[in-house]
């Protein structure tokens, strides 16, 4: 009796496993293969299967002004959603390395913004930024009645409004992420630098921010991985607008394929998306899979 049973074993729990590898796959993958499809494809209102057009939406989407548009706008929101979010998150690690009283509880207030959904960010500082509402209305309440502060309706600022709500939102868990790679350093390194005579800030500067390289390399893939697919954080806080002054690549694919009527055009900026994000994810798989060899 014990013989079948040690043959079962090993493959107990692929059998386990298996159903959801499949559902997955298929749902993954298999809508990655339908998308690249449909891409080439005349697909307008619904998918028409019937003809192939080739590369002809990408030379189209390459052509349009509004994906220009997103992409630029994708520059500026990344630079500083990625370059603000962590040099902000860095800050706040630095600070409260210093075992600092209540510490957990300040964790926690820095780390709470990224338990909310995008949603919920983008419509709360909709709130706080809107001319006639928010921010403004206090400062004139406060009689600051010069001030003045309609980024959300400059069609040239109304992009940095996502990007302060993005920093906002993520800059607490950059700082977890910072942390943890501090309070992973040896401290016989900081006591020996110490014992040299190294101030605290040159000791930051010089030996632990350096320390941090993969820590800083795991948090760049993580943070561009956010700006390129945000969506949720620009429909709730401007829908693209002014106009379209705020679309990024993910809006644009979104109105494209589902307000316009255009889901050829629409599933090859996807397509562009999956392939950007894959540019920055695979190498960083593999670098990870090499180390860990």
């Amino acid at each position: 009796m014990s013989a079948p049973s040690s043959l079962r074993t090993p493959w107990l729990p692929k059998l386990v496993v298996a159903p959801s590898f499949v559902i997955s796959f298929l749902f993954i993958y298999g809508l990655i293969f339908w998308n690249g499809w449909l891409s080439m494809t005349p697909s307008r209102l619904l998918p028409n299967y019937d003809e192939f057009v080739g590369l002809e939406h990408y030379v189209a989407l390459w052509n349009n002004d509004r994906w220009w548009v997103a992409i630029t706008n994708l520059g500026k929101f990344g630079l500083c959603f990625i370059g603000g979010g962590m040099a902000l998150g860095l800050l706040l690690a630095i600070l409260l390395d210093q075992k600092i009283r209540a510490e957990g509880v300040l964790r926690t207030i820095y780390l709470y913004p990224m338990a909310l959904s995008f949603i919920v960010t983008g419509t709360v500082w909709k709130w706080i930024m809107n001319p006639g509402l928010g921010l403004d209305r206090v400062m004139h309440a406060w009689g600051w009645t010069s001030f003045s502060f309609d980024w959300l309706i400059d069609s040239d600022k109304a992009i940095y409004t996502v990007a302060i709500a993005g920093i906002w939102q993520s800059a607490g868990f950059v700082m977890a992420l910072f942390l943890a790679g501090l309070r992973g350093i040896d401290d016989s390194i900081i006591k020996a630098a110490q014992v040299d005579g190294a101030s605290l800030p040159r000791i930051y500067m010089r030996i632990l921010i350096p320390s941090l390289r993969p820590v800083f390399f795991s948090t760049l893939m993580i943070v561009s991985h956010l700006a390129i697919k945000s969506f949720d954080l620009v429909m709730a806080l401007t829908a693209g607008g002014p106009g379209y002054a705020s679309d990024l690549p993910a809006t644009f694919m979104y109105t494209m394929a589902f307000s316009r009527g255009q889901i050829g055009l629409g599933a090859a900026s996807a397509t562009v998306m999956l392939a950007t994000v894959a540019a920055i994810v695979v190498p960083y798989l593999y670098s990870e899979l090499r180390t860990r060899k």
